[in-house]
């Protein structure tokens, strides 16, 4: 699922009922197909997050309801009244590559807490996208961005956390 800020589904106004769910007011034209939603972002903190959708449920209007999973309480859900609520979309490429450029500047660690170095360029190789990771100034290493690789990115901490097989850092 890619993030497009450009797509805004709408704005959480309030809770509604006491299952946890919450009512949000349609920007224009989005009335129809919003049964088929699986996932969409809440803008938190100026920042995009992910929600999946447990249900939703369109009556008419200009307000869809939606439950979020894991959300089941109106004090769990009542947090994110006023955020914006952007459409997701599927992306092109399988990748996500326009979330993957903001990896740019981190630092990227074996699943062991080892730093190998920092992202300094996203290569777009024929079949394969390569992270160019300098390990110090002047010696980098490219390592294949691939999901199956990849542990977990903190956000936070500007880290890419990622399972690297053996072998592979010394043939670089």
């Amino acid at each position: 699922m890619a993030y497009r800020k450009g797509i805004l589904l709408g704005r959480i106004t309030r809770v509604s009922g006491f299952e946890g769910a919450v009512a949000v007011k349609l920007d224009r034209g989005f009335s129809e197909n919003t049964e088929e939603l699986e996932s969409v972002f809440l803008e938190i903190e100026g920042r995009p997050v992910p929600f999946f959708i447990e249900y939703s449920e369109y009556s008419g209007g200009d307000i869809l309801k939606l439950k979020f999973e894991g959300y089941d309480s109106p004090e769990k859900i009542g947090e994110f009244s006023g955020c914006s609520v952007f459409l997701t979309t599927k992306s092109e490429n399988k990748t996500g590559e326009d979330e993957l450029m903001l990896l740019k500047g981190y630092t990227v660690l074996t699943a062991d807490n080892v730093i190998i170095g920092t992202v300094s360029e996203l290569i777009d190789n024929p079949g394969q996208l390569l992270l160019d990771v300098e390990k110090s100034p002047g010696k980098s290493v490219l390592i294949p961005l691939h999901e199956d690789l990849i542990v977990r990115i903190d956000r936070k901490k500007n880290q890419l956390v990622m399972n690297i097989p053996e072998g592979l850092l010394e043939i670089n």
